[in-house]
Order: C-alpha cells, then structure tokens, then sequence
C-alpha cells in the first residue's frame, strides 16, 4: 500500500509538473517578440515598361488563404496533422502514439510533426535531427502558437510547401501542375498537391505521375476517415488520369526565375536596403529586365537546345550602362533552381585571348605584328616546359598577324605574345577591365585555364564594349516603399579605365571573326553566322572540353552565352553550332528597336588596308582588311595605301 501511494504522489507531482513545466513555456512564448512570418506582398518586382512581373516573399509567391480550395485545405489537414485546430502546437496524443511505433519496430516509422511545426522548419530551419534543433523548434512552435491564429499559420505553410520540380508555394504548383490558380483546383488535383510534400522528388505527378496517384489515394484514405468525403466519393476517385500541365506559367517563361533570384542576389548586397527591411516587407523594386527580350532569350534557347541534359547560361548588357537586360541561369528553373550564371564558375577557353591583345597593343604591338604560328614547346622559368597545341593541331606553319590569331583563334600565337609580354601584363587588363576572378600568372592564361563567372567575364567584356570605361553590370534600378518614397537608385559609374584608342582597335579587331577574307589555314571562329548578322559586330568564342562560350557586341548591345553539362561531360560541334546560333538570334533582336551604329574612329587612329594574313601590302581584293593604329606605329608603306574607310569596309 505504501509504494502504491508512493506511485501515485510520484505521477501526480510529475503531472503537475508537467503542466506547470508547459504553463511556463506559453507564458514565456507568450511574451517573447512576434515572429516575422515574412509573408504576402512583401516584394513587388517590376521590369523597365513599370509592369509588374512577380509578387510574393523572397522565395515565393502568396495566396491569402480565403484564395485557396478548400479541397486542398481539407486534404493537407487530414494526411498532416488532423488535429491542427484542436492543439496548441504539439499533437502529444500523436507523438506518444508515434513513440510506441517507433519503439515496437525499432525503427522511426512515424512521425509526429504538427503543421505549426513544419512551418517553423520552411521558414527557420534546417531539417537536421540534433537535440538543439529538436529544441529550437519546439520554442519557436510556442512563439508562433500563441502569437498567430490557426488560419494565418495553415495559410504561411501552404505558401512554403515544397511541392516539387522548383514549385514553392502553392500558387506555384498549382500553376505548374495544373494551369490554375489556388481556388480552382479540384478535389483530385488537391489530393495530389497535398501527398507530395512528404516526398517531392518522388510523388510529384511529373517526375513519377503512378506513385503520385498511390500517395494521393493515401491522402484520399485520410479525408474519408476524417470525414472530409464520404464513401462514395472516394470510390469515385482517379478513375481516369489526370491531365497534368507540367509548366511554369509565370509570363510563361520557364527561365525568368533565374533574373529574378539574380535581382535578390543584388538586392541583399545593397547597403542602404538592410535585411530586416527586406524581410520586413512592402519594397517595390523596379529592375532592368526587358520582358520582350527575355522572352526571345528563351525561345533561341528552347529552339536550339541539344539534349535533356545541355545546361545554359546567358547574359543581355546595355554597354551604355550596364544594365543586364535579359538573363537566364540553366534550361528550366522547374527542374534546377541553381543559377549557373550568378553562382557558377567555367574555363572561359579562348574568348580570354581579347585581354591579352589588348595588353599587346598597350606595349607596343600592333595588329600586324607577327609570330610563327607552329608546333612549339616553351621552356619556362620554373625549369618546366609546356607544349600547348591549336585546335585540331591545325597550324599555319608560317608567320601570321595578331589580327589572323585572332579571327582563328591561334593558341600558339596567344601563348608567345603572353610570355612576350610577362603574364601579369594580361592579368593587369583583366583587372582593370572589372574581371574580379583572382587570375593564375601561367602561360597558358590566354587559353582560358582559368574559371571565371559569366557576370564577372561579362563585367570585362563590357568595358570593351563601352570603348574602355568600367561600369557595374546591375539589376536594379531603384526600390520604393509602398507609399512611394525612394529608398535606393542606381548610379551609373563611368570610370575611364582602358585607353580608347587601343580599345577601339582591339574591337574592329575581333570583327575578324566573322571576316571571311581571314580564311586561310583555318577558317574564322564566328565565320558560320555571319549570314545571320545585319550589324557590325566584335565577336569571340572560346572553347575547352567540357565548356562553349561566346560574346559579342557593339556600342548598344553585348550578349555573352555559356553552353556546357553540369558533370562536365565533354561538349561537342552541335553545341557549339548551337550556341553560336542562339547568341545571333538573340543580339540580333536586341538591337530591332535601336539605329544603332559602330564605334566612331578616334581621331588619333588610322586605317591601312592590308592582307588578312601577312599583315603586308596586297592587290588582292579579296584578302585585304583594314588594319587599325594608333598614329605613329603604323607600318610604312606609300601614301596611296591608305583609303578612305567607307570605301575599304566594302572590300
């Protein structure tokens, strides 16, 4: 008797304990500050016409929970938690029943998580298993408990869901799976949306449409057991399949997204937008992004793509002030939310070789100087040798220009002019030109051994393409309150970094590209889409094993196009045709609303017709080009060579 009264003290001060031990922690939840949900409307993002493209939070778009079917609704109630309007945050009937499953198998076999909890999970969290942030979680639960109405946390989970194939939020899949809005679904449609959270990869309806229909007859079982449907309804269900729509329909462009985690990227690394302004809501960010162009971006993508597997990324720049007018960062933002374009580095291969030239030309080269472009081996300083080789190991075995090395992308020629010159002469340019990448001082630099990110490559290239000043290639070009008030805009900075003579004589320099007349051992590099082109041009590829690239410009428009596998499979002649393909098309139609003209000639640069090749004095029409110096290192030759450059450019 006496151990019995022993037991039943001991349980009831436990018990009273307890209750008081979870009396505390409301109290104490209860007065801790208000959590930040970060929820509707808190950012409106807007393209350069001030149309409205996206709005939501940071990661998703939003649905007041008024918007969403009650299908849904019933359906994430019943298969994941079915008492979430009776708890205060913890089923602890479900979590001890949760533990004795558990315990009996040996193994974790059912869980216990309340909706309020997984919220705190999207919104806070990692999915870890530790104590801290077991604990962590159950602090926050309280604080959103008691701060937040039922119906406020059920609308903030189904807006943070992880539907699968990139979908966050309900708006999201909804759209992608069914081309429809929240209210719409139907019962099915809701039944399916609501079993693919426990697996997203597995049980959405694009990836595996048959375990989505098993998990969603799960989901079904739940509803008819919690009174949701009745018999004759479930029976009913999924008799015939369900037409899925499978597309991101956001301005049906399934790789905007990547322009738009580019515009937050930018936004979190400005200093007079702090974070908790961001996560506090209400900003309207207008941005450089030209719909109509971005649209075209993708089309030339989509039209041109090689297999499932060919990852892309692409960058449009106003070269008049860096504004990046069109972006994409892979093929499908649904499938691969990374962002090859901000978040990537890649060999650049031969399209580094215009740093060096530039370099020469500041030392005292010209576009005529000459190497021998044949099989060499280099003895280096460090007692090592390196035999670098051309494409194909196709060699003139001759002397040739820079201006031939260049349309014909000549490794030899590159390699000599880098140990010619010293390799931190190149690297200097880069720098200078805005290439922040930390540049390897070997001789093989030209060749592009580097990894550089495209926006970083694209900063350089713009520097050219703006006749040698340096801008910030940017997103955004102001963020207003919703009352109106500005809270940033972008200034444009116009620093002179490069001499504008030599600039402009490396760009009509790398028109040769496209030159037909530099035919000779090997064709030139751009030579295939010239019949694609209606505008002058400065143009260089630039190819290793595993990666294509290839820029080009004029004064009004740059367009710089990376085509490669993410497991660096090796890229073959289709993707490069393909890729050269879709950067004509597309800086092609850049340019449709603007009479955009070439670089005005500085004053101090003179023009001599020469042979494409030798760089030496010709008849022959057909192999002579206009070779460009700054007055003064021009070679000599009799007075009659020089002609007028309207006349010339015809030939």
């Amino acid at each position: 008797m006496r151990k019995l009264r022993f037991l039943f003290k001991f349980m009831l001060f436990g018990f009273i304990s307890f209750i008081v031990i979870i009396i505390g922690l409301y109290t104490y939840a209860y007065l801790s500050p208000k959590l930040d949900l970060k929820t509707s409307g808190s950012l409106y993002l807007y393209d350069n016409e001030g149309n409205l493209v996206y709005q939501g939070s940071r990661s998703n778009e939003w649905v007041n929970i008024e918007d969403i079917s009650d299908y849904l609704i019933n359906a994430t109630i019943a298969i994941e938690d079915k008492n979430f309007y009776k708890h205060n945050g913890f089923d602890y009937l479900r979590i001890a029943k949760a533990m004795y499953l558990n315990i009996k198998n040996g193994a974790i076999v059912q869980g216990a998580s309340t909706i309020s909890q997984q919220y705190i999970k999207n919104l806070y969290l990692d999915f870890g298993k530790s104590w801290d942030r077991k604990i962590e979680e159950a602090f926050l639960t309280l604080e959103l408990e008691v701060h937040y109405e039922k119906d406020e946390i059920l609308e903030g989970y189904l807006n943070t869901i992880n539907y699968g194939q990139g979908n966050l939020g309900i708006v999201n899949a909804s759209s992608y799976y069914f081309n429809k809005k929240p209210s719409e679904l139907t019962l099915e449609e809701s039944i399916m949306l609501a079993g693919i959270s426990k697996n997203p990869s597995k049980y959405n309806p694009v990836s595996n449409y048959d375990e989505c229909i098993k998990r969603a007859k799960i989901v079904a079982n739940a509803m008819l057991k919690n009174d949701y449907i009745d018999s004759e309804t479930y029976n009913s269900l999924f008799k015939n399949k369900i037409e899925i729509y499978g597309q991101n329909k956001t301005n049906n462009l399934q790789m905007l997204m990547y322009y738009q985690d580019a515009v937050l990227d930018e936004l979190s690394n400005i200093k007079e937008i702090p974070s908790s302004l961001i996560d506090s809501g209400g900003l309207k960010i207008y941005t450089t992004l030209d719909m109509d162009l971005q649209a075209n971006l993708e089309k030339n993508i989509l039209e041109n793509k090689v297999d499932d597997e060919i990852q892309i990324a692409s960058v449009v720049v106003n070269p008049n002030t860096g504004a990046i007018r069109a972006l994409t960062g892979g093929m499908n933002y649904a499938t691969s939310q990374y962002n090859r374009a901000i978040s990537s580095k890649r060999q650049v291969g031969s399209t580094m070789k215009p740093f060096l030239y530039y370099a020469a030309l500041e030392n005292n080269m010209t576009m005529s100087s000459t190497f021998s472009s044949e099989p060499t081996t280099f003895n280096l300083s460090n007692g090592k040798t390196y035999s670098p080789s051309n494409a194909s190991d196709i060699y003139a075995n001759k002397e040739i220009t820079m201006a031939a090395a260049l349309a014909l992308s000549d490794n030899i020629y590159a390699v000599k002019t880098n140990l010619f010159l010293g390799v931190d002469k190149m690297i200097s340019v880069a720098n200078k030109a805005g290439i922040k990448e930390e540049l390897n001082e070997v001789a093989s630099l030209p060749l592009g051994t580097s990894e550089i990110n495209l926006i970083d490559f694209a900063t350089g290239y713009t520097t050219f393409a703006s006749g040698g000043y340096k801008k910030d290639l940017y997103f955004i070009e102001k963020i207003e309150d919703l009352d109106g008030n500005v809270l940033y805009e972008h200034k444009n900075k116009n620093t002179l970094v490069l001499n504008p003579n030599y600039t402009y004589i490396l760009n009509e320099m790398m028109t040769s590209t496209s030159n037909d007349a530099f035919v000779d051992y090997t064709t030139p590099t751009a030579l295939t889409i010239s019949s694609k082109l209606s505008n002058k041009y400065a143009i260089k590829t630039g190819s290793t094993n595993t990666d294509f690239w290839i820029v080009g410009y004029n004064k009004d428009s740059l367009v710089m196009t990376w085509m490669g596998y993410d497991d660096n499979k090796t890229v073959n002649s289709n993707v490069r045709t393909k890729s050269k393909n879709i950067w004509a098309q597309t800086i092609e139609y850049s340019l449709k609303d603007i009479e955009t003209e070439w670089y005005e000639t500085p004053k101090n640069v003179v023009a001599i017709p020469l042979d494409a090749i030798t760089g030496k004095s010709t008849n022959n029409s057909d192999k002579a080009v206009l070779y460009y110096y700054v007055k003064g290192s021009e070679p000599n030759v009799s007075i009659e060579q020089y002609v007028n450059k309207e006349e010339a450019s015809d030939s």
